[in-house]
């Protein structure tokens, strides 16, 4: 499992957004100052520098984590991040206009002047758009948190998360460490889980992090923390007088207002992140494409033999617990569950978690001649040339499951 960034760029749409409209404003400010009033896209020139501009402020931003803890820096601390993407989007532009050979026919003034606009008004929006967001924080998003703490200090440390909520987690609850057992609610979150039964909670529960929060001097429950990691969740540990040794990637970072060390299998940037999850719409369009086409040959094959939906549905379980609706051909009889008992005999797996057996008469198309031999049919070939995945890119598309990543974890949200 990869761990997120936890202020990713897909988190910041909104920032990116804004970030468009103070560019292409500033060039469009910066314009009509050198020019005039006029229609800044009817010249070619200019019409292409403001796709250009665009594409090149959106790629710095994403991968240089440009808001990264954005909602936590000073003022002093965003001008200079301001500054910094002002001046590689005029140096990146420079080199555009150089290589192009329009350097002749692009005002050097509106290039400079659209330099300190965006700057400007870049930074006073930004500095707007914070204030705003940190007045309605929303409280409960799409990553999940567990709190792992003490009675004594749980209402502190809920309150704390709550009011400096700015991952926008969705907070489960709290698990008190120093009860064996526990239930009830604490400052308005449900107390789920003690000590004894805190793994059996995140078995049940779709889990996304942890959090453990415990007063100073108390012992570490160092065998929890490694269980949870060994799951593939995300482990945040507020930090203390010592360390501990993890065999594990570890960060320091900001969660609520505590510093904590945090804990992974993996990482990846914002960057990392955003090609992995452009290969798997480029490679999930190209397989649905697929998909498509092979419709058009297998649907009337298998309806001519099997009256019923092109497409067997099937809940799976995902990462961290999250279920979703797998798609595939289907390549079975209809009611190929209720003739599972009659040829149990026949299974090939003898502790009963499977069924599995070389001459299937379920299978579509497939049956037994008078003289003993087995017939294969439309359904055994969807089998064998393992045609009835290609559905599943649908699954990608949605980014229930991932082209990259162990096989465990393709079958739900892939390696992510």
């Amino acid at each position: 499992m990869y761990r997120k960034c936890s202020q990713g760029w897909i988190k910041h749409l909104d920032f990116i957004m804004l970030d468009l409209v103070c560019l292409n404003l500033s060039l469009f400010s910066a314009y009509m100052i050198r020019h005039g009033f006029g229609i800044l896209y009817a010249q070619v020139t200019y019409r292409n520098m403001a796709v250009v501009l665009s594409l090149i402020a959106v790629v710095l931003m994403i991968f240089s984590d440009m808001f990264k803890n954005v909602l936590r820096r000073g003022y002093l601390s965003e001008a200079t991040v301001t500054l910094r993407q002002v001046c590689l989007v005029e140096l990146c532009a420079t080199f555009y206009l150089f290589s192009v050979q329009e350097g002749s026919t692009f005002s050097r003034t509106v290039m400079y002047l659209t330099g300190i606009i965006y700057g400007a008004i870049g930074y006073v929006t930004r500095i707007l758009w914070k204030t705003f967001l940190k007045r309605k924080i929303v409280r409960k998003g799409k990553r999940t948190l567990l709190v792992l703490t003490t009675e004594s200090i749980a209402a502190t440390v809920l309150d704390n998360i709550k009011s400096h909520n700015y991952e926008n987690f969705k907070i489960l609850g709290v698990v008190l460490l120093d009860q064996e057992h526990a239930q009830g609610q604490i400052a308005g979150f449900p107390v789920v889980a003690g000590w004894e039964d805190a793994l059996e909670y995140v078995h049940r529960e779709p889990v996304d992090e942890v959090f453990f929060n415990l007063p100073e001097g108390t012992e570490q429950p160092g065998e929890l923390m490694e269980h949870f990691s060994e799951m593939g969740l995300i482990v945040h540990e507020k930090l203390l007088d010592g360390e501990r040794v993890i065999n594990r990637r570890q960060l320091v970072e900001r969660l609520g207002n505590y510093t904590v060390m945090t804990t992974s299998v993996n990482y990846a940037t914002s960057g990392q992140l955003f090609l992995k999850r452009m290969l798997d719409i480029v490679g999930g369009l190209v397989g649905s494409l697929i998909t498509l086409i092979l419709a058009l040959f297998l649907a009337p094959a298998i309806k001519i033999k099997s009256p019923g939906p092109l497409f067997f549905v099937q809940e799976r379980v995902g990462r961290n617990g999250r279920r979703f609706r797998m798609y595939k051909f289907r390549s079975m009889y209809m009611d190929a569950e209720q003739r599972k008992a009659e040829l149990m005999a026949q299974n090939k797996i003898k502790n009963g978690f499977m069924f599995k057996m070389e001459e299937d008469p379920r299978i579509i198309g497939s049956r037994l001649l008078p003289d003993g031999t087995y017939k294969k049919g439309i359904g055994n070939f969807i089998r064998d040339f393992s045609l009835d995945e290609f559905p599943q890119f649908f699954n990608v598309l949605k980014g229930d499951m991932s082209l990259i990543g162990p096989a465990a974890y393709r079958g739900g949200m892939g390696a992510i």
